[in-house]
């Protein structure tokens, strides 16, 4: 038995320590109630629930701050196209040409 639980040791891949840090916050006798009562209804400790809701809460907002700059991007781009537009490529200069004898011959 015990020569199965020192292969069962060697064999399970060694990992690194996940660091662990601390926050510290105040609360004021409403706010505590509010948050604890919330963790309860969850079945949650306030610890779990408080990192829970913020952890949400900073995906979202980067979430909605990507979108704003990539809309700002595209909106520069889309601008920068309409005001600066490039010249007709080989495919659409053969169209003109098509549409224009095809206009002549009727």
């Amino acid at each position: 038995m015990r020569q199965i639980v020192q292969r069962a040791r060697k064999q399970k891949p060694q990992t690194a320590p996940t660091k662990v840090y601390r926050f510290d916050a105040r609360l004021n006798g409403e706010q505590k109630l509010l948050i604890q009562r919330a963790a309860d209804l969850e079945g949650r400790t306030m610890t779990d629930f408080v990192l829970h809701s913020a952890e949400a809460a900073a995906e979202r907002t980067i979430e909605k701050r990507a979108m704003l700059i990539l809309t700002a991007r595209e909106t520069e781009i889309f601008v920068n196209a309409l005001l600066n537009p490039p010249g007709p490529g080989t495919t659409l200069r053969q169209a003109a040409r098509e549409y224009r004898k095809n206009v002549a011959e009727r």
